[in-house]
């Protein structure tokens, strides 16, 4: 440790939303991390500098003279030999950096360090911030204080693990089954995750995490990062040989991305890092983050029909009007015309660019339809692909030279489509202002923003340099002047369904489209995976037709209806010639999503641990602890039968509630040869007994779910049954 005077005090404190972050800034470089997460009090100068001391490490044999410490942006220069977390050159030279800490200044709940490199000509700030929920968000801002250019490489975060961690968790995933959760054991070396598809994709990991072994959604203590980032980007879990364990989270810059002229600076995405006694404290405290946005959606999230899955290119005003009569009589709030209205728009080969109302499908526009909609009292939604061209397009013919590719080659067709360059600020102008046209031609409330392709060979071809962060800089200005310019939009973030969740794409749009696959026994894993990051009232959640568009799969509306009642809540079904009795079940299940979706979309969620994996426990509990839902699923039949009880987490410990099957119960339950007795008893339980002893578990057949609803009672307890 450098014990000489230093211009600011050797050790800081941040301290807020449960978290403490414990920072030793007389470290050689930048400051070291040396605790992330459980609050620890406020501990006194005397205590820090103590804390700084008993953190240092013993030289060893065989190692170097003065142990490297795991600081905020390691380096080689003061003896680390892990992965770097800064790489760059000037032709080769000023490969090695040696930042080291100018100055520090902090509030308590944040921290700003600088450090400069004299012989690099380099200077660096980094941003440390806890968030009133106790998310950790970290920035590193880099300047090129030189005469000559600087290539940079690679700027990425570091959050210090504690010793307990010894498993990972990411997730991995294709289109139609995003965010499948993988684990490993955390052993020396690095687990690296890296998205280079031009967006996060459907096989980038939301988070990485690593936690104590065998931890689950209450147990065991966990951390996690995520990078606010839609474009390219690397994340890793490692464990050096000298007992460092690390999380890194940044943006994956493709060679030549960035190259700073003298005076220039390069900010990386902001970095968030979370943790907890298990997932659900983890989660709690993104979801927390991020109700308390100034841009959060406020007002009740609209139940959603989106027409894709009922109608695809078919364009009929008539049939289009019939299924909007039917959505209003059950209670939807909001009607979205999906692909197919544009210019050239018959099937999803040509048109893809030509964002004009297509005359020979919309004789008169879309005024009748839009018309005929409001009239009903829903709001008119409007898919756009905007990043997207189709090389069969008049934009294409026209345009080429706005199209990114590299050296005069074009990049690898995916559906038929390429990508076009919205960095070129003709091809900008012309997007702006073609949905601006849209918008202010017709009462449109919602746009469903997608992008059905992964970037391959992305080069902007003015120079020949890889496009993917200034494409994706470029879309960020895109969404925020069509928000600027139309008040009160909302716009959805899909991408072939839900290969773009990330906290850059959440700062710019109101939801994400979790996914294009709505089989519900598929979207129980997706749901609970993404829902470690984004919480229920930001993810698209609809009801399908009987059998799966996906999977082929057929379900009954009740699983399907409960499998997607906490999220933002929709249909996805051509409902125009569905009978009486499901006209009426569907309309129970809307009118049951509005009573409670105040619940759903503000409450905390929670997941059970349970011994049975054919068993999936989650809900919602209130804020208050007052009332609860929870979704019981049966996902495949179970060893034991019955299949014995279950828990119900997160209540309030203390207080008693009444637990009860929840309506509407349209379906058949089970093949139980006698009553379940808990329902038919008025049973009210103390929360610390739902969530630790439990209750008997319905007998379900596979693929079947029920609701229990849980409310707070003040009854004397002799007198429950």
């Amino acid at each position: 440790m450098n014990l000489s005077p230093l211009p600011f005090p050797q050790q800081m404190q941040l301290h807020r939303g449960g978290t403490s972050v414990i920072v030793d800034l007389a470290t050689a470089g930048l400051p070291a991390i040396i605790h992330w997460g459980p609050d620890t009090g406020e501990l006194s100068a005397d205590e820090l500098a103590s804390l700084a001391i008993a953190s240092s490490p013993q030289r060893v044999s065989g190692g170097i003279d003065v142990p490297a410490r795991l600081t905020l942006l390691p380096q080689e220069v003061f003896g680390w030999q892990g992965s770097p977390a800064l790489t760059g050159q000037r032709s080769g030279a000023a490969w090695s950096s040696a930042l080291s800490t100018t100055s520090a200044t902090g509030d308590g709940h944040s921290l700003t360090i600088s450090s400069a490199d004299q012989a690099a000509d380099l200077q660096l700030v980094s941003e440390l911030s806890l968030t009133g929920s106790g998310v950790l968000k970290q920035r590193h801002t880099l300047t090129n204080s030189g005469a000559t250019d600087y290539q940079l490489h690679q700027l990425i975060t570091v959050f210090p693990l504690p010793a307990t961690a010894a498993t990972v968790q990411d997730t991995t995933g294709r289109h139609l089954k995003e965010r499948t959760a993988q684990q490993r054991p955390l052993t020396v070396g690095a687990h690296v995750r890296e998205s280079r598809r031009g967006r996060p994709g459907a096989d980038a990991t939301l988070l990485m995490l690593a936690g104590s072994a065998g931890f689950g959604h209450r147990t065991g203590l966990v951390h996690g990062v995520h990078v606010a980032w839609s474009g390219n980007h690397r994340t890793s879990a490692e464990r050096t040989i000298t007992s460092d364990n690390f999380l890194t989270a940044g943006e994956l810059l493709l060679p030549g991305e960035v190259v700073l002229a003298p005076g220039e600076s390069y900010s990386t995405p902001w970095a968030l890092g979370s943790w907890g006694t298990g997932l659900d404290e983890l989660a709690a405290r993104f979801h927390q983050d991020l109700r308390g946005r100034e841009q959060h959606p406020t007002r009740p999230r609209p139940v959603t029909l989106n027409t894709w899955e009922a109608v695809y290119f078919d364009h009929d005003l008539s049939t289009l009007a019939t299924l909007a009569d039917k959505a209003a009589a059950i209670g939807v709030e909001r009607f979205v015309l999906d692909d197919g209205w544009f210019l050239g728009r018959r099937d999803d080969t040509a048109g893809l660019g030509d964002w004009f109302v297509d005359p020979g499908v919309w004789a008169d526009g879309l005024g009748p339809i839009i018309n005929h909609v409001r009239g009903l009292g829903m709001e008119f939604g409007l898919w756009f692909e905007p990043e997207m061209v189709n090389p069969d397009s008049e934009l294409a013919r026209n345009h080429p030279d706005w199209i990114l590719h590299t050296a005069g080659r074009w990049p690898v067709s995916a559906r038929q489509q390429q990508v076009l360059n919205l960095a070129h600020p003709d091809c900008f102008d012309y997007l702006l202002a073609r949905i601006d046209a849209i918008l202010s031609e017709y009462p449109i409330s919602y746009i469903k923003w997608d992008h059905n392709r992964d970037l391959l060979d992305a080069s902007d071809p003015r120079t020949g340099r890889a496009a993917v962060r200034d494409t994706t800089l470029a879309l960020y200005r895109l969404l925020a002047e069509l928000k600027a310019r139309h008040p009160g939009l909302e716009i959805e973030s899909c991408a072939s369904g839900g290969a773009r969740v990330d906290l850059g794409i959440l700062d710019y749009t109101d939801r994400i489209w979790t996914s294009d696959c709505i089989d519900p026994l598929e979207r129980l894993d997706n749901q609970a995976n993404t829902s470690l990051l984004v919480p229920y009232e930001l993810m698209g959640a609809h009801i399908g037709g009987p059998k799966s568009h996906s999977t082929r799969r057929q379900h009954s509306l009740g699983f399907m209806a409960r499998t997607a009642i906490f999220g933002h809540f929709g249909i996805e079904w051509n409902i125009a010639s569905i009978s009486d009795a499901q006209t009426a079940e569907l309309a129970g299940w809307v009118e049951f999503h509005k009573e409670n979706r105040d619940l759903f979309h503000t409450g905390t969620s929670v997941h059970a641990d349970l011994p049975d994996p054919a068993l999936d426990v989650r809900g919602v509990v209130a804020k208050d602890g007052e009332r609860a839902i929870f979704a019981l699923t049966q996902r495949v039949a179970s060893t034991t039968y019955p299949s014995g009880r279950i828990t119900l987490p997160g209540l309030v410990p203390e207080l008693r509630y009444r637990v009860a099957l929840s309506h509407p119960l349209d379906d058949e339950l089970g093949n139980g040869q006698s009553p379940l007795a808990w329902p038919l008893h008025q049973t009210v339980l103390p929360g610390i007994v739902l969530g630790t002893v439990g209750i008997a578990a319905p007998v379900l057949f596979p693929e079947q779910s029920v609701l229990i609803t849980l409310t707070r009672v003040d009854v004397d307890p002799a007198q429950a049954i």
